[in-house]
């Protein structure tokens, strides 16, 4: 049951499905459950840090727009005139 709610989070990319599985982690009864595990949370190492990625970049282009439009605006009206 863990293991499958667990694959649907990292297929969903439910970050916070993923972080509550983790913190509840049962104890496995067989090793080929185990191994199933430890592969998923493996994977889901992997999506977090891509989702990481993906975060900071996007932060790095918001950074980019923000100080554009800031020079864009500088001569002090702090409008966009779009009549003149």
């Amino acid at each position: 049951m863990w293991i499958n709610k667990f694959k649907i989070a990292i297929a969903q990319k439910d970050t916070d499905a993923i972080d509550k599985l983790l913190n509840d982690i049962p104890e496995f009864s067989t090793l080929e459950e185990a191994q199933t595990a430890s592969h998923l949370m493996r994977e889901a190492v992997t999506l977090l840090y891509t989702l990481q990625d993906e975060v900071s970049a996007s932060m790095k282009q918001i950074k980019k727009n923000i100080k554009f439009l800031g020079s864009s605006l500088s001569d002090g009206t702090g409008s966009l005139n779009i009549r003149s």
